[in-house]
Parts: C-alpha cells; sequence; structure tokens
C-alpha cells in the first residue's frame, strides 16, 4: 500500500521549484508535523508530510515507522536493519520518493527530506542512498550501523538537544561521527532544548533549504 500524505503547495500559487518532505516520529502523524509550515517561510516550495504506515499500539490517531523493542536504548545494531516493520516502512517511503518526481514535477535533486526523532532515523535509513539535495535529522538517531551507499551523500543538517530526555545526546553523537566517518559533510549543532522543535530550529532548517537550494528563495 501506499503511503498518504498531506501536501502544502507552494504559497506563491505557482508550480513548486522544490520540495521538502518531513517525517514525524514516533505516536506523531503527518498532521502533527504539518504546524511547522506554517513557521517556513519559503514561497517557491511545496512542503509533504508523509504518515507512516503503521497505526500507533497507545496513542490514538498517532502513526509509527516501527515498533522499539523493551529497553531500546537508541544504541545502532545490525541486526535492527532486518526488522519486519522497518523493512515494510523502508520500502514504502522509498517508493513514495521514487514517485514524487511524477507528481510534482520537481527532481529529487532539487528534494530536501527531513524527519524529527523516528522520522530523523528513518531519514538516514532511506535518503543516504537517493541523489536529494539535502538530508534534516531532527533531534534522530541511527537505529543500524549506515551501509555506505553507491553514490556521494547529501549535505546533512542535524539538531539535538542537549536536554532531550526521549533521544540520547550520545545517539546523535554516535550518528553524526559515523557519517563523517563516511565522508559525509554534516552541519551538527546541538541546542539547549529537550525532544522537540522550537523556533530556533525552524530557522537552522530554513537557512539549510535555502544555501541547499539557493536559486528557488
Amino acid at each position: 500500500m501506499a503511503l498518504q500524505a498531506i501536501t502544502v503547495p507552494p504559497a506563491n500559487g505557482e508550480p513548486p521549484q522544490g520540495t521538502i518532505v518531513i517525517l514525524h516520529g514516533w505516536g506523531a502523524s503527518a498532521q502533527d508535523v504539518l504546524s511547522l509550515a506554517s513557521f517556513i517561510d519559503l514561497l517557491n516550495y511545496q512542503l509533504v508530510f508523509p504518515d507512516a504506515p503503521f497505526p500507533h499500539p497507545y496513542a490514538a490517531g498517532g502513526r509509527m515507522w516501527y515498533d522499539f523493542p523493551s529497553q531500546f536504548s537508541f544504541q545502532s545494531t545490525p541486526e535492527f536493519r532486518t526488522r519486519e516493520d522497518l523493512s515494510t516502512s523502508r520500502e514504502r517511503l522509498l517508493d513514495f520518493l521514487k514517485s514524487l518526481p511524477a507528481t510534482t514535477g520537481v527532481s529529487l535533486s532539487q528534494t530536501i527530506l527531513g524527519g524529527f526523532s523516528q522520522g530523523g532515523a528513518m531519514t538516514l535509513d532511506v535518503g543516504l542512498g537517493l541523489p536529494l539535495a539535502g538530508l534534516m535529522v531532527l533531534s534522530g538517531y541511527l537505529h543500524a550501523p549506515i551501509v555506505p551507499p553507491q553514490t556521494p551523500i547529501a549535505p546533512i543538517l542535524m539538531v539535538h538537544g542537549t536536554q532531550d530526555l526521549v533521544v540520547p545526546l550520545a545517539a546523535a553523537q554516535q550518528a553524526h561521527a559515523s557519517l563523517e566517518s563516511l565522508g559525509a559533510t554534516v552541519e551538527y549543532q546541538e541546542f539547549e532544548m529537550g525532544h522537540e522543535i522550537p523556533l530556533i530550529v525552524l530557522k537552522k532548517i530554513q537557512s539549510f533549504v535555502e544555501e541547499m537550494l539557493p536559486d528557488n528563495k
């Protein structure tokens, strides 16, 4: 089954010059991250917010890309990669992203993929091997060691809170080190915040998009 998504067309009413895809976290939904659209001042862009394939077991209306095993420590492990729910989400998300150019008229090279928390982990899982303009990992982590892609890695923005009580700061630092070991260009920043997307992070998102797609301001 194809992923369902909420799409916000460019505010200027013109055909999109770029696409920004944002993946929600565990227990949230596309509706939750949709609120970010009103804080991102990029008139030429189409914003896309997909829903994860699986219903959350505890949060009414919430979705998830995969469930967490008990005592999950946010340390990447090779065996996690082959989980059935993660494999399903990976396949559907890849299909969704590869189909976007046909529906939006915007190539993947003009598309930025980002995600919050579990959505950030999915961004790294699928985005490293795609010819995207950039990746954004917001309070995210690696759920499995990176499989070195066969193509160049897009520039990456990573932000994390020093007071994050959900995804430990060490998990972000581990992901950052792993990405740099592959030669990836990573803009990594820690903020004094919790597990959230405050205004300072929204400003980083906007400046990163403008830097990666400078002709589309």
